[in-house]
């Protein structure tokens, strides 16, 4: 049946087209990633990057997550992290400001129209925030890696040079994302941007599992077992539903009436699918990189406040940051749920086509309840999706304390979430492809 559907998705040709671009522009992608920042000096980026210092673990999580990027300080160094930042800003600031807020509910197209252009804008800034905290967080460990990097005297030229390259590559890494969405593998862009950075460097983080002798097999067999948890738990939250039964009215045809048909919306567990994985690392990261511009305060309770937060965010392993990435997912998954069914207006919908929830009013009483019973369905399915999150954080702490490839496989557990998430999202899409052109072969095996 499998290999039937692959035919199928090949002889399709604006499917097969559509993946020939995706695998063209990834391959680009990639090939951008090892242009490095002009002056870089990349020994000391391999000092800091061996080291088992906070910093050293989150540039080394940094390093994963952009597939190698950060290890040569290329001028993808910042992926399109600062572009998820900007878009989770902009996706608070709707529900605060009245004026997004009457934007979205008078038009809702004309609205996200609107609050995409202003993530562009606003990204331009917050990669430029994020290089220079990233180069200060590199340059906190003693080891300059661009020896002429300051705002003052002749460094400020190559300071803004350097600047405008590295936000140059994280829009170039933005344009390319849109470009797969728009001609490639729809609405998975920016997705498999991220996908194809973690799993390129996740070879090396395996390698260095196979390095560890002592307790090699032990490490790869932790692994195996995280993979096979991992993506369990990811089928069982992304198929779960709840059906809510709803009334359809009958259909006249001539002289004669329909009965009332009886159906059923499908609610999701976990509607915002991998979103908030994403969306909590990119925010998690975002603390530990503002607090490099408070480190060399002459104030000593700001300094001790900075040293503080570079101490908890910079360092995976530390019981603070895993429970406070739980709950990051969790509130996460509430919000980006909340806000897409928001958007999607159910009661209104089915009220315009004269269907009704049986015993619930019409209208905005039907949103309120299907409200309700989406954050009943939605906290366990959170809840899980949190738990699965933070799992390969509490077995890195604990594989840390055996072996010296705790490091490696920390960072293996912190990407693969996103991997098995974004390559299920994607094959349900191509399976949807699949079925609108009137097949029903599946993909994926549920």
């Amino acid at each position: 049946m499998k290999s039937l559907a692959l035919r199928r998705l090949w002889n399709a040709h604006d499917l097969r087209n559509r993946l020939l671009i995706t695998v063209a522009l990834l391959v680009l992608y990639r090939l951008a990633a090892h242009v490095p920042v002009p002056g870089v000096d990349r020994d000391a980026i391999a000092q800091v990057l061996q080291s088992s210092t906070g910093t050293g673990n989150l540039l080394g999580l940094f390093d994963l997550l952009s597939g190698g990027t950060v290890s040569n300080f290329s001028v993808l160094a910042m992926g399109v992290y600062p572009y998820i930042t900007a878009q989770i800003i902009l996706q608070l600031m709707v529900p605060i400001v009245p004026a997004l807020k009457q934007r979205m509910e008078d038009d809702p197209r004309e609205g996200k129209q609107f609050i995409e252009r202003w993530t562009y804008y606003l990204a331009i800034p917050m990669a430029s925030l994020n290089a220079i905290g990233q180069i200060r967080l590199f340059q906190a460990s003693g080891l300059p890696i661009l020896p002429h990097f300051g705002f003052t005297g002749e460094d400020l030229l190559p300071t803004i040079t350097t600047l405008i390259t590295m936000t140059g590559g994280t829009m170039f890494a933005i344009w390319l994302g849109e470009l797969i969405s728009e001609y490639g593998i729809r609405n998975q862009g920016l997705s498999l941007i991220i996908f194809s950075g973690i799993v390129s460097g996740l070879p090396s983080s395996v390698g260095q599992l196979w390095s560890d002798e002592a307790t090699r097999y032990s490490g790869l067999a932790l692994f195996l077992a995280l993979v096979a948890i991992t993506v369990f738990a990811i089928v069982v939250v992304t198929q779960g539903r709840r059906n809510v039964p709803v009334m359809y009215p009958g259909r006249r045809i001539g002289r004669r009436q329909s009965m009332p048909v009886r159906g059923s919306l499908p609610l999701l567990v976990n509607m915002a699918g991998m979103i908030p994985i994403i969306f909590a690392s990119a925010i998690l990261s975002f603390p530990a990189i503002i607090a490099q511009f408070f480190t060399v305060s002459q104030t000593q309770w700001v300094r001790n406040i900075a040293l503080g937060m570079q101490d908890l965010f910079a360092n995976q392993q530390n019981w603070g940051y895993i429970t406070i990435y739980f709950f990051m997912v969790v509130l996460f998954a509430f919000f980006y749920t909340d806000v897409l069914f928001q958007q999607q207006n159910y009661g209104e919908n089915l009220k315009r086509v004269g269907a009704q929830v049986p015993g619930v009013t019409k209208g905005p009483p039907t949103q309120r309840y299907l409200n309700k019973v989406l954050r009943r369905i939605t906290l366990p399915g959170a809840t899980l999706l949190g738990t699965v999150a933070v799992l390969p954080l509490l077995v890195g702490v604990m594989f840390v304390g055996v072996t010296s490839g705790g490091n490696a496989f920390f960072a293996i557990g912190s990407g693969l979430l996103i991997v098995v998430g974004v390559v299920k999202e994607t094959f349900f899409g191509l399976q949807t492809e699949l079925k609108l052109r009137g097949y029903d072969d599946q993909l994926l095996v549920h």
